[in-house]
Parts: C-alpha cells; sequence; structure tokens
C-alpha cells in the first residue's frame, strides 16, 4: 500500500509537508500542494481513515447497532436516523453481530445508536465510562454519555387491551417478542396488568417478533380453539403471520378470531379485514435517537425522549 512516505520520497519533500498538502493546509505553497495530489493520484494514493481519525479525534460516521435487519420496521427507522444525521453532516453505518461492538472502542464511529440485545448493559456502561456517546432504543440506562429515546410501549399496550375489553372480549392471548426485548417485556407486563384490571382471562404465548411464530401461534389457538378469543400480537410482523395461517383454514379473522398488532408497518394497511394495531413514526423515532446523539458528540444538553402512539382501529377485532 502506498504511503506518505512514497510521496514524499517522489515530490522531493519532507513527511509533514505531504501531510499538510493533503489535508488542505495553507502552510504549504499551491504550486506545492498541485505538485503533491498530482503524485498522490499517479500512485493511487488511499489515506489511512483510522490514522486521520485519531488526529481529529473525529470520523463524522455515527453506527446503529441492530438485532437484524429483517421487516419493513427496520427500513423506516434508519431512515429517520439518515436523515437527521445528513443535516448535521454526519453518515450512518448499520452494524449487526459481535464483532461489530469494537467499532466503538476502536474509534471507527463517533457515536453509536443501540436497537441490539446482544450489547448487555454493562458492555454499554462500559463504553460510556471511556467516554463514548450513546443513545439507547431498547433500555433504561442512567450515565452522562447516554441518553435514551423510547417508545411508549406502555400506553401502546394498555390501548390494545382496553380497546379488546370494550369490544366485550373476555378472553386474551398475548403472544410475545424474544426474552431479550425490552419493548416485548413492557407490553407484555402491562397487557397482562390491563387484562387484570379489565378482568379478562389471559394465557400467553413465546413468540419471536416475526412471522413464523404468529403461524405457530395461529395453529397453537386453532388447535384449542372454544369460541372467540382476542389476540394480542405484540408486533405486527406476528400478527401478519396469523393472517397467513388462518387464511388456510375455515376460522374467520374477526369473528372467530380476533387480532392486534403493535407497530402499524406499511402492509397492515392492506390486510383484509385491516389490522387493529398500535401506531406510532418510525422515522420520528430514528429521526429522535439521532438528534440525541449528535447532541452527545458534540458536547451539547441530550435529554431522554419518549415516542408517543395511537390506536388505529381495524376490523380484525369486533364486538363479542
Amino acid at each position: 500500500m502506498v504511503s506518505i512516505k512514497d510521496i514524499a520520497k517522489q515530490a522531493g519533500v519532507s513527511i509533514s509537508t505531504v501531510s499538510y498538502a493533503l489535508n488542505g493546509s495553507r502552510k504549504v505553497t499551491q504550486e506545492t500542494t498541485a505538485k503533491i495530489l498530482a503524485i498522490a493520484k499517479e500512485l493511487n494514493y488511499i489515506p489511512n481513515a483510522a490514522a486521520r481519525t485519531l488526529k481529529k479525534r473525529e470520523t463524522k460516521i455515527a453506527g446503529v447497532f441492530l438485532t437484524n435487519y429483517s421487516g419493513a420496521f427496520y427500513g423506516e427507522l434508519q431512515q429517520g436516523m439518515l436523515d437527521q444525521l445528513a443535516h448535521h453532516g454526519y453518515e450512518l453505518i448499520v452494524c449487526s453481530g459481535k464483532e461489530s461492538h469494537r467499532f466503538l472502542p476502536e474509534g471507527m464511529i463517533d457515536g453509536a445508536i443501540i436497537l441490539d440485545a446482544n450489547f448487555s448493559s454493562e458492555e454499554l456502561i462500559s463504553y460510556a465510562d471511556r467516554g463514548h456517546k450513546l443513545v439507547v432504543l431498547d433500555r433504561e440506562l442512567e450515565h452522562e454519555n447516554i441518553t435514551q429515546v423510547l417508545l411508549d410501549n406502555i400506553t401502546g399496550a394498555k390501548l390494545a387491551i382496553e380497546h379488546a375489553a370494550d369490544q366485550g372480549h373476555k378472553k386474551l392471548i398475548i403472544v410475545t417478542g424474544p426474552q431479550a426485548s425490552f419493548d416485548s417485556d413492557q407490553r407484555l407486563q402491562q397487557a397482562l396488568a390491563s387484562a387484570e384490571k379489565n378482568g379478562l382471562e389471559c394465557h400467553v404465548i413465546q413468540g419471536d417478533f416475526n412471522k413464523p411464530t404468529g403461524e405457530k401461534a395461529a395453529r397453537k389457538i386453532v388447535e384449542s380453539y372454544s369460541g372467540p378469543v382476542a389476540v394480542f400480537c405484540l408486533n405486527d410482523e406476528m400478527a401478519i403471520g396469523m393472517y397467513n395461517f388462518l387464511t388456510k383454514t375455515e376460522y374467520r379473522i374477526g369473528k372467530h378470531i380476533h387480532i392486534i398488532g403493535f407497530d402499524n408497518i406499511e402492509v397492515a394497511q392492506y390486510t383484509h379485514p385491516r389490522l387493529t394495531t398500535i401506531d406510532y413514526s418510525k422515522r420520528e423515532w430514528g429521526a429522535a435517537g439521532a438528534e440525541q446523539l449528535i447532541k452527545l458528540i458534540r458536547k451539547e444538553t441530550a435529554t431522554s425522549k419518549k415516542i408517543g402512539v395511537t390506536l388505529v382501529e381495524g376490523e380484525s377485532l369486533q364486538k363479542v
């Protein structure tokens, strides 16, 4: 690989002169700068990003760590981050998996947005202790270098269960997300509390926030069916999985099995009958996370945020 030493040797100047020229410093004349840039181009010189980062102590790149990328949910969330970061001259790198965790301690990014259960809270605190700036979307942490932008899962679950109760339902099944999910746990705990308050008989089926587990849950419900039942899927992906399975059976959504989702992903508006679900802006959530990260990086006051939710009524849950 070509280095600035090679450029300096061919240009007949010092290494520091080459460095100044490549960084646009006025300490070097325009004539010398032009000569050095021409040689760098001729030699196909590629700047060492890591070395430049160490010198400037910034990369102008933010990271978002996600458990996975699947589903329509993540696209809108990331777009909100991209738009907000671009407004401040930052780019976004999307990371997943244990190996990508080194991007923080190695200084490859200026800060990170976390929606990844693979990060332990202890690991995140250790990074924050070393000065790394973090915004968490999936947990509550107290640290001067961490702020949180969380979804109002409590209100969302309460709205869902109260709507089912208002429609006269007495039996409720909750299909959860993965056990490590902060959002799933918050929704589940509030749903259970609201079900008890409203006198609903409640059962829980373990899911994983994807369509296959929604299909499996639907199969279990059909196998033990004894009358109309409300089903609260803790995300829309699982609700869509239930639709996929139930359309192949004699059981009708909104008549035998009444479904409520959470997320209001784009495909939800095309379901038949229309899925009852909890709505919020994924782009707003992503943008708010990015905005708070920029504030942390710039050492401005960052504040915790909560993203509001509303109930979208559909024909998938009706009166009984």
